[in-house]
């Protein structure tokens, strides 16, 4: 049996074998959480200053798209505790086709 994070393989209480299994501990990824979208001119984006309110095509109760590496793989709701905010994975979206 292979336990999370362990690199050997038990086969008996008397035999073990080592697998070399690479690490993923050093990939990363970057995650975005998509609120929503909205499309402006551009001459209204060289204007945004501190403070500027950004109206979004989605309310409070959508559920949020998550991206990893740019690429859509979960939809979920944000969750605000205090002054935190997450986000709960409420469903993980099918691989597309010719990705990894």
């Amino acid at each position: 049996m292979l336990y999370p994070g362990s690199r050997s393989l038990v086969l008996s209480p008397k035999v073990a074998v080592v697998l070399t299994v690479p690490t993923l501990d050093k990939v990363t990824v970057d995650l975005m959480v998509v609120l929503g979208t909205t499309t402006m001119p551009i001459h209204q984006v060289l204007r945004l200053s501190r403070g500027a309110i950004i109206e979004l095509d989605a309310t409070e109760a959508d559920e949020v798209k998550v991206l990893a590496n740019n690429l859509p793989v979960a939809s979920g709701v944000v969750l605000v505790d205090r002054n935190r905010i997450a986000v709960e994975v409420k469903q993980m979206l099918p691989r597309s086709t010719g990705t990894r």
